[in-house]
């Protein structure tokens, strides 16, 4: 373990760590700018491809705007949220509603399946609209990139819908770790009980009739043709597939891996190993696995806890850190398409927890520093609890005597507090907020961070598919160990469908 640099965080504690009635004023968190804009009374024109299931949620998130148009390939199944919206046009191809409506539409909703994200997304900036793109973004690295650059050449307001990003704790838990109050961190470890879904398992034989409120063909998008298998595919299981999801990485990581990714400042790792439980076939992932990211050490620049004229960030420096990662487990011996949940953590690592919480959390992450730990069992990060070297055992971090000289640093999504933690809602109306404002920087998960936190996930499902360690060349965007896996960093999408 690389010792801490005890200057570079010293120095950052003095600019951190003053007094509480300091930390109460720290930083002004007035009411939304949207109520002083200018464009008080102005309403948005939203679009949603992708309408049904969590899709329809993100509909009723935005409805405080203009709901003009709903997209999507499954008549059923978005059956309810069209009832919802009467006034919305319909379609099933969002490329005839560009060519009906571009005018007519300031913003978009992407919530269809992974692998069609970065389609729908790229389309949409590509005809100039704000986008709201749900997790996890996109299913290959290059498409990430593609779309971070994308936002950046268009300058539009964008948000991946990894809500609890809105949530006041995730904040508070990363001014607490930026502050060095668990010292250096080397090791991160973060579970979920996911795959909730078959993985493990090859593609059935035959075909089944599609259905009448069905279009396969635009379902499956920039993936190869397959024949259509009632309930294998859509409208849930098709996370597990190579062709269509990413795994419980993708259902997951951009939760669960959010607040240590925020709070130390992660980039491109250098080498991933991941190691699959089970069967790792061509067509589904593994029903578990377990994988190591080694990230080099990082200076970077945070928020300055008490800005001035002349200065607004510090510098921080972290030392290099190991991520794992566990999902699933061992495959159940009567049915291997399912696991028996044993993927965790290392004993000696979870036995504060146990004796803290009487059992060990289906997900969590635990962040290992020098001067203790910080443990977090919310998907979101919302709710932690603190335990330094000389504690007996973890406290909640709002009753922690050392958090509370900690300054705040970092806004808080004024939505959050004024829709009484509703992180979903308030996710998109800071998203809302931005657009109005025009303001993408003030997203939280605008697509410059939450492709970076994607990059990560994805090299996990990279190095499953390969079948090896990778030793990853960030800013080149490949694996210089391993030219075989170039192939799941860039996919060749089908004749047609092609990035926007």
């Amino acid at each position: 373990m690389k010792p801490p640099s005890k200057k570079s965080l010293s120095l950052n504690r003095r600019n951190f760590i003053k007094t509480s009635s300091l930390a109460a004023g720290a930083v002004v968190f007035g009411v939304p700018t949207l109520l002083r804009a200018q464009n008080l009374n102005s309403k948005l024109n939203i679009a949603q491809i992708g309408a049904g299931g969590k899709g329809r949620s993100d509909v009723r998130c935005n409805s405080s705007e203009n709901i003009v148009a709903l997209c999507d390939v499954d008549t059923e199944n978005v059956a309810d949220t069209v009832k919802e919206h009467p006034s919305a046009k319909f379609y099933r191809d969002f490329r005839v509603m560009f060519d009906e409506m571009d005018s007519g539409i300031d913003a978009v909703g992407v919530a269809t399946p992974d692998h069609f994200h970065a389609i729908a997304a790229s389309a949409a900036m590509a005809h100039g609209k704000h986008v709201y793109c749900q997790k996890p973004l996109v299913q290959t690295i290059y498409e990430a990139r593609y779309l971070k650059n994308l936002a950046h050449t268009k300058k539009l307001v964008t948000q991946m819908g990894n809500q609890g990003s809105a949530g006041d704790g995730l904040r508070r838990a990363v001014e607490c770790i930026q502050s060095g109050i668990i010292g250096q961190i080397s090791q991160v470890h973060v579970w979920t009980n996911r795959p909730i879904w078959p993985q493990g398992i090859d593609r059935p034989e035959g075909s089944d009739p599609v259905p009448d409120t069905l279009n396969w063909d635009i379902w499956l998008g920039p993936a190869p043709v397959r024949p259509y298998k009632k309930g294998v595919y859509n409208p849930f299981n098709l996370r597990g597939w190579l062709d269509f999801g990413t795994g419980a990485l993708g259902d997951m990581a951009c939760h669960t891996v959010n607040m240590p990714f925020r709070a130390l400042n992660l980039n491109y790792p250098t080498e991933i190993e991941a190691t699959p439980f089970g069967v790792m076939n061509k067509e589904t992932y593994p029903i578990g696995s377990k994988i190591r990211f080694e990230f080099p050490a990082r200076k970077t620049s945070i928020p300055a806890a008490h800005k001035s004229f002349f200065h607004h960030h510090d510098t921080l420096e972290q030392s290099a850190t190991t991520l794992w990662w566990y999902d699933g487990g061992q495959p159940l011996p009567d049915n291997p398409s399912k696991h028996d949940g044993s993927n965790k953590p290392p004993q000696e690592l979870t036995a504060d927890i146990i004796a803290f919480q009487g059992e060990m959390p289906g997900s969590g992450c635990l962040l290992v520093g020098d001067h203790g730990q910080i443990f977090s069992p919310d998907d979101y990060g919302q709710e932690f609890y603190i335990k330094l070297n000389a504690d007996k055992k973890f406290v909640h971090y709002k009753k922690h005597p050392a958090v509370a000289a900690i300054p705040l640093s970092i806004p808080r999504n004024p939505f959050f507090a004024l829709h009484k933690g509703d992180a979903d809602l308030a996710h998109h109306l800071e998203w809302i907020n931005a657009i109005k404002n025009n303001k993408p920087q003030d997203c939280y998960s605008r697509f410059d961070v939450a492709a970076k936190l994607v990059e990560i996930m994805l090299l996990g499902c990279v190095s499953l598919r390969a079948g090896k360690k990778i030793e990853w060349d960030g800013p080149g965007l490949m694996a210089t160990n391993a030219p075989e896996a170039a192939q799941f960093v860039k996919r060749q999408n089908r004749d047609g469908w092609t990035l926007s």
